[in-house]
Formats: structure tokens, sequence, C-alpha cells
């Protein structure tokens, strides 16, 4: 998100531990998101795509069944772990390696588009964009992009975040205001040349049982609580929902792209 603090003080922040409740319950980018790199450009059959920061390979399981060869890279073996096998399972030709985006382990032009969601603020941005332009063809695209839900605009994610800040208020995550800059800050300052960008708002339908597990997938819980602090939280927010919550329930998130020209 634009404007989050990368740090949570005294918390360390370890993917690895909640990747279940990532692969399980954390969404990926509606379709629309995808329709909207493709016709910019990215994620077409075919292309060469590095997504850093990869998670469970959200988006670069998503670009292989577009027919591009995807690549991802983390520095967390347990989402790596999963993103193998969730493309195992779908019989995806995703390629995935343990690795962060200051030290992309491929050789220089191998890739046309990189991809970083939700993660960019994670990164050395002046090693990594020293890294992709070793690793993308000359004028090749970078695309930082995010998806997150808008606390202001939905009480029930409002009051998650709440019951999240009573068990760790050193999470820097909450109340996130939904601002989209024009230029991000950190590619102004670098003079990237922006190519295009987007965002746009859509409603991501939960259940209370999966809505319970994004929010044990959120980096101010799994990945930085221990399992009996999660387990926890998550009785307390089963509480809470079967209070303030139907069965079924959207919470509206705020989708950006940001398109830069790698010289």
């Amino acid at each position: 998100m634009h404007g989050i603090s990368n740090v949570d003080p005294g918390r360390t922040i370890d993917w690895s531990r909640t990747s279940d409740d990532y692969a399980r319950h954390r969404p990926g980018p509606p379709p629309e998101f995808f329709l909207r790199l493709a016709a910019l450009g990215v994620g077409r059959p075919g292309q060469r795509i590095l997504d850093l920061a990869t998670g469970t390979g959200l988006l670069a399981r998503q670009f292989a069944r577009q027919g591009a060869v995807a690549t991802g890279i983390d520095i967390a073996p347990g989402q790596v772990a999963v993103a193998r096998r969730l493309a195992a399972d779908e019989g995806l030709a995703a390629h995935f390696a343990v690795a962060p985006a200051e030290a992309v382990p491929f050789a220089p032009g191998s890739f046309v588009a990189a991809t970083a969601n939700q993660c960019w603020l994670y990164f050395d941005p002046d090693r990594t964009l020293a890294e992709l332009r070793r690793v993308l063809v000359p004028g090749g695209t970078l695309v930082t992009s995010h998806f997150s839900w808008l606390p202001r605009a939905n009480p029930i994610a409002a009051a998650s975040e709440a019951l999240v800040l009573e068990f760790n208020p050193a999470w820097k995550g909450a109340d996130w205001p939904g601002t989209i800059p024009p230029v991000p800050a950190w590619a102004a300052e670098r003079g990237l040349a922006l190519r295009a960008m987007f965002w746009f708002d859509a409603p991501i339908r939960f259940t209370a049982e999966s809505w319970r597990g994004r929010m044990r997938a959120c980096r101010g819980m799994g990945a930085a609580l221990d399992a009996g602090e999660v387990d926890a939280f998550d009785a307390r927010h089963a509480e809470l929902l079967a209070r303030i919550a139907p069965a079924e329930f959207e919470i509206v998130h705020r989708l950006d792209a940001h398109f830069f020209a790698i010289a």
C-alpha cells in the first residue's frame, strides 16, 4: 500500500509462517486487473515475466494461465514451496526460486517485464532497479501494483483491523486511506519514466471463514505473531464476525498499477 511503513517496530515479519492461510484465503486480484495489465502490454502469451516477491505465486500463476512464461522469486522458502505445489497441481509451466529482489538469480536480458504486487515497499529500490536493468531486455517494463482493502469504506474491515491492533499494536498497515499517487515518490526521486498507470475499486466477496483466513494471513497477524497468538486472535475474530457480519459479504478493495520503462 502506498504510504505504509515497511517496518512494524519490534516485530520480525516472516511470510513463511502464514503460507497455508495465504494460499487458501488470500485472494489474487480479480480478472479485470489482469485484463488491464494485458491491454497495457504485460501478461501476454509468450511473454517472459519475472514476478518479484511472488508469495504463493498468485500473479505468476495467472500469467502462466494466460500463456506467458512466468517466473516468480521470493525470500520466504515457505511461500515458494506453496507456489510450486499450486502450480504443479494445476499443471502450469510457472517456475519459482528462493531469492531477494536485490539479487535476481537469472542471466542478463532474461525477461521483458517484471511485476511487484503489494511488495515494493520491502525492497531496496536502488539495488532492485540495478538488478532489473540487468535482467530485463532494454526498454523492459516494471509494474508495481497493490490490491488493498479499504477500511474506511467498510465497517467489517475496520473492526477486523482494530482487533489486529489489540493483538499487535506495532502493526503499521491499519487505516490505509486509499490514496493513489500519480507517480510514487520513490520513482519520481529516481527519474523513472512512467509509461501508464491505472486504479479502480472492486468488491471482493468473502464468507466469515474466508475473511478470518484472510486476516490471519495479513502482515500484522500470521506473518508476525506466534501460532498461539494467531489462534487467540482468530477465536476473538470469529466472535466479532458472528456479531457484526452476515454469512457472506463484500469488502471493497482498491487496485492500482504503475508501469515504468527500465532503461
